[in-house]
């Protein structure tokens, strides 16, 4: 059967006005973007080609009767469908141009090179609609689906038919890149990353090039994915596609900034040293590209400090994106704030920075919202560290359309020390890669380096530091000492400190030094502490902060601490939270009380006391809380080995009478580092429990060689096969231990508002709108852990906001000062988990 004599072959139909966009043109579209994207890698062709074969399946007589009798409820880019009349089947148009490609490049060389080719390019065909399938299925008796995909039956998938409906224009140029010459572009790409050149003297581990390959594949498919994505929603709104992969001026924006310099007063001795630390990255901006580390103690500028780093690194090498990365939501409103105020004026054409870090995105995306969904196409953009490790391991195509952006960067990493510790080898890995292959610069920043280039199994992989003077600032060691701001007190009870004791603590000090900050391990905590201190204090001295309030709630009430603790205001603050305050929150207490933890949190906390030199020394006072088991650290094992190992610390520095105050040193982190990463070494291969699918397995095992997998082919090759798992680790994926979920609370005026419209706006016809709006919620959310979500939905305290994944919490559940509840909160007496 071939295509009728001047018939239209429809790749999508527009919702606004019904306007077809022509199969062809989306295929040379796609290519033409993914070719560009792709090039990032050095590959170009290998992005045409997949873009051109992506929906090579839509050639088909069955889909093309479905798209054109659908009336508006199709789903053009899912294999599933409904047609007009309610119908529900699938159409497989993902298989074919997987299955073409596949079958020209199988055979080609003796080596296997034509053979890895062709799966890396059919598996990102195949893949994307549900993202990576499984190359090997992790039941051993299930096989070998990738192949078995490629065998699927052409009844099924059509490839002959499509084959002979396809625009010979059209094909003639897929065969004309389906060649020798591309195969061997690819290999000489690909054997570089994952040195399969180098058999005698290889410098990775066969994990670690296993784990290469399949980055390799993801970046491709991200490429694909994001070309897919922003050709339709260009069709869609064709308004927009001005606005796409523009190539920022950072010299625009280095005016800005060291212009923003020249305005800061040296006011004290630790704007002397902050501006010392401003200069050294300054002056190191213009060297090779790697992987740096910026060491500052808090308080000493390291964010504007990395900026005037990045922004010149990006000038004097060309790149496209700087990214920050972020441990906690809760800080990143506050540096990109900052950053937006010194490099954006009101007649910008376009805004340098972007904000990404939603918990609102349905999982099950609809076709609009996957026009909708951010692709990181902004010159600054600040994310989370969640949403940086989902673009690169979870599954779907959501986040991984994302990935490709990395290169050609430079990345900071905020507060690295944050990073989960079951991700450490899965992280260094990756950055490794993206140094390595995808011209990308990379910062590690903190007060407290974690040991990441020095771990215990270095063959799982750890970080690759550059050469030579990795460490942007001089001499690390005077710079601890010439800001040390603070005096350390570890005040040990046998018996432990109970609340009362420490409310009188805390409202002593506050006497002492007219304000006071405590920081506790949990939330219950702070609602205790908080309840017991509240009798004894006058109206807006006393403050809680915690996760159970959003965003916006806690902006203000940070707001209106600064406001009393100016020196020109002074007035008695006491505030009581969970460790949210301690990374990156520009705050500044005479006196802070911190419960027992790592090591890190500990010199985290000090960075609030003093920051800015206002006093000699602010006085940082440990204490360890009484009773664990309230405190309810049993299942928090970050904190626990945390407490653990620093009590080790601890008992060194009274043996050896060393003074406490150099806990904050670089070297007693160093030992802290060295007990903790040797501690919990084997967690870092982020497990996976036998409940998934039935044996306990890694992630990083699933992601590289797969090696307890029983299906692997015995093959006398110089060129290796995809063997990852990529759809199970996916799912088996979350950046954090605990899946929460997010739920949009009635915080003031505001937040009621949001509520109000997302459940009234008309989304079909108002998308642009409700994307909107659920960019705003994203302050107004409160992520929740699922027994406390199953307890919400139980008592009806949650609601669906129209028919997808998002929810609101009701009004009755959010209390003035703890926030979210699982009580109604007629009184203090609510259940805080």
């Amino acid at each position: 059967m071939t295509r009728e004599q001047g018939a239209k072959t429809i790749a999508h139909i527009r919702s606004t006005d019904g306007a077809e966009q022509a199969l062809e043109d989306h295929l040379y579209g796609v290519g033409e973007i993914a070719g560009k994207l792709s090039n990032k890698l050095g590959i170009r062709e290998a992005g045409v080609l997949i873009g051109l074969l992506h929906d090579f399946g839509k050639y088909s007589k069955s889909f093309q009767n479905y798209i054109k009798s659908a009336e508006g409820k199709l789903n053009p880019d899912e294999d599933d469908y409904v047609n007009a009349k309610g119908l529900k089947g699938k159409i497989d148009h993902s298989t074919a141009g997987a299955q073409y490609v596949w079958q020209a490049f199988k055979n080609i060389g003796r080596k296997g090179e034509g053979e890895l080719c062709g799966q890396v390019l059919a598996l990102c065909i195949a893949s994307h609609h549900s993202g990576l399938i499984d190359c090997l299925s992790p039941d051993p008796d299930d096989g070998n689906k990738f192949r078995k995909r490629m065998k699927k039956e052409d009844e099924k998938t059509n490839l002959n038919e499509c084959k002979e409906n396809a625009d010979k224009t059209l094909k003639r140029k897929i065969d004309s890149l389906a060649t020798k010459d591309l195969i061997k572009v690819f290999c000489e790409k690909t054997g570089k990353a994952i040195d399969v050149a180098d058999t005698e003297n290889p410098k990775k581990s066969p994990l670690i090039k296993d784990f290469y390959l399949g980055l390799w594949a993801r970046f491709l498919f991200s490429c694909l994915i994001d070309a897919d994505r922003v050709n339709s929603a260009d069709f869609e709104n064709p308004d927009q596609a001005q606005f796409r992969y523009r190539t920022p001026d950072w010299n625009h924006a280095i005016e800005r900034f060291e212009k923003h310099i020249k305005t800061l007063k040296i006011r004290n001795k630790v704007d002397e040293i902050r501006n010392k630390i401003s200069r050294d990255c300054f002056e190191r901006a213009r060297d090779p590209q790697g992987i740096y580390t910026l060491t500052v103690p808090t308080g000493g500028g390291k964010t504007f400090s990395s900026l005037r780093f990045a922004l010149h690194h990006a000038e004097k090498h060309n790149l496209e994106h700087i990214f920050y990365i972020i441990p906690f939501t809760s800080i990143i409103e506050q540096n990109a704030g900052e950053v937006r105020s010194i490099l954006e004026k009101q007649n910008d054409p376009h805004p340098w920075v972007l904000e990404h870090h939603s918990n609102l995105e349905p999982e099950n995306q609809t076709w609009g919202s996957k026009l909708s969904a951010e692709n990181w196409d902004a010159p600054i953009i600040f994310t989370t560290m969640v949403q940086f490790l989902e673009a690169l391991f979870s599954g779907g195509t959501r986040s991984a359309r994302r990935f490709h952006q990395f290169a050609n960067s430079v990345i900071v990493f905020d507060e690295i020390q944050s990073l989960p510790i079951n991700c450490v080898h899965i992280f260094c890995n990756s950055i490794n890669f993206l140094s390595d292959n995808t011209n990308t610069t990379v910062l590690l920043c903190t007060a407290t380096q974690p040991l990441l280039h020095k771990l215990k199994k270095p063959e799982k992989g750890q970080i690759n530091l550059k050469e030579g003077n990795h460490e942007l600032t001089r001499d690390k060691s005077r710079l601890f000492h010439d800001l040390e701001r603070v005096r350390i007190l570890y005040e040990h009870k046998q018996e432990g400190w109970n609340v009362r004791e420490i409310a009188e603590l805390a409202i002593s000090e506050l006497e002492r030094t007219g304000n006071c900050l405590v920081i506790v391990n949990t939330k219950k905590w702070a609602r205790d502490l908080y309840v017991e201190c509240e009798g004894q204090l006058n109206d807006g001295e006393l403050y809680h902060l915690s996760t159970n309030l959003c965003a916006s709630h806690r902006k203000d009430i940070l707001k209106n601490i600064k406001i009393r603790l100016n020196p020109g205001n002074k007035s008695p603050v006491l505030c009581i939270s969970t460790q949210l305050i301690e990374a990156g929150v520009d705050i500044d207490f005479a006196s802070v009380i911190r419960f027992t933890a790592g090591l890190d949190s500990i010199a985290q906390a000090a960075g609030r006391c003093n920051r800015n030199g206002i006093q000699t020394f602010g006085t940082v006072t440990i204490i360890n809380p009484v009773n664990p088991d309230k405190e309810s650290i049993k299942q928090l094992v970050d904190i626990k080995e945390g407490i653990r190992n620093s009590k080790k610390i601890f008992s060194e520095f009274r043996k050896e009478e060393k003074s406490m105050d150099k806990l904050l040193t670089p070297e007693a982190m160093k030992e802290y580092f060295d007990y903790y990463f040797h501690a919990r070494s084997d967690d870092m291969v982020y497990k996976i429990d036998k409940k998934v699918f039935g044996r306990d397995d890694s992630l990083l095992n699933l992601l590289s060689s797969n090696c307890l997998n029983g299906c692997h082919e015995k093959r006398d090759r110089k060129w290796p096969l995809l063997q990852q798992s990529f759809m199970t680790a996916g799912k088996a994926f979350k950046a954090i231990d605990a899946p929460t979920e997010s739920v949009i609370v009635p915080y003031g005026e505001e937040g009621k508002d949001i509520i109000n419209h997302l459940l009234s706006i008309e989304k079909e016809y108002d998308l642009s709108r409700y994307y909107e709006l659920l960019r705003k919620a994203q302050g107004f959310s409160v992520n929740v852990f699922p027994n406390t979500w199953k307890k919400l939905a139980e008592s009806e305290a949650v609601f669906p906001i129209q028919d997808e994944q998002i929810y609101y919490l009701d009004e009755c559940h959010y209390h003035p000062q703890f926030g979210l509840s699982l009580d109604e909160v007629a009184s203090y007496d609510i259940n805080v988990y």
